[in-house]
């Protein structure tokens, strides 16, 4: 489906990334995705990927590096050719804390992370990407279901779903789209290793389908905008939450 077709995945060791890089892949793609701390992690994604037969290169990058998001663009297209997709998963993690406890450092590196580097990919892309390419940004929930301590990484991901809506906009014109996917409470070590079992039963009781979201629910999201189903969709943001918004 996705044969002969170049990828970037930031992100792509751990949860949602790596269901990502590794459907991509499945999928017949070339990936490079980049990864900032785990060297294991990275290795054994480039292991399953190359044991399924599929063709993968990991990169050691820490996007809130300033020239980072444009070295991993560049050796994508050093390496694979000119990149057909753009999956923007990346993101911070941090201590959630009231706005008034908040440093301004903290935001500036949220968004850095977070925001920053995403408009350096996409601006690449804008500049490179081939005709009919596809562009996808991962958000979150949190944008329509705001909770308290989270301001810095709520606003990062708002930021990034209206760079998806002027990109789509303007990308159009080349057959390219620029699309949203939002998740939900997803089961990754992250979500596990931040809200005790009790937080997490109380979400999957507010979830119409009942359950917590697996990596693999967003990767076939994201794998369905990628692909040739999904070249009428551009300028969205579908949310991949079990019903939960």
């Amino acid at each position: 489906m996705l044969e002969d077709m170049t990828a970037v995945v930031t992100g792509g060791s751990r949860g949602i990334g790596r269901a990502i890089v590794e459907r991509l892949c499945s999928d017949g793609a070339d990936v490079v995705f980049n990864y900032s701390t785990g060297e294991e992690a990275a290795a054994d994604v480039v292991r399953t990927v190359r044991a399924n037969g599929g063709e993968v290169r990991a990169m050691r990058l820490d996007l809130r590096e300033p020239d980072a998001a444009e070295r991993l663009m560049e050796d994508a297209e050093a390496h694979l050719g000119s990149v057909d997709i753009l999956v923007n998963n990346a993101a911070t993690s941090f201590t959630p804390a009231p706005l008034a406890e908040t440093e301004a450092e903290v935001f500036d590196g949220v968004l850095a992370a977070n925001t920053r580097s995403v408009f350096l990919t996409m601006r690449y892309a804008a500049r490179r990407m081939r005709d009919g390419g596809r562009i996808v940004n991962i958000s979150t929930l949190n944008t329509v279901r705001p909770v308290p301590g989270i301001g810095p990484y709520a606003a990062s991901k708002g930021a990034i779903e209206q760079l998806t809506a002027v990109a789509a906009r303007e990308l159009g014109p080349r057959g390219i789209t620029v699309n949203t996917v939002s998740p939900g409470a997803t089961d990754t070590d992250l979500l596990r290793g931040t809200n005790p079992p009790e937080a997490l039963q109380a979400v999957v009781g507010m979830t119409p389908l009942g359950r917590l979201g697996q990596p693999s629910d967003v990767a076939d999201v994201v794998a369905f905008l990628v692909g040739p189903g999904g070249g009428w969709i551009t300028g969205q943001n579908l949310r991949a939450t079990g019903g939960l918004a």
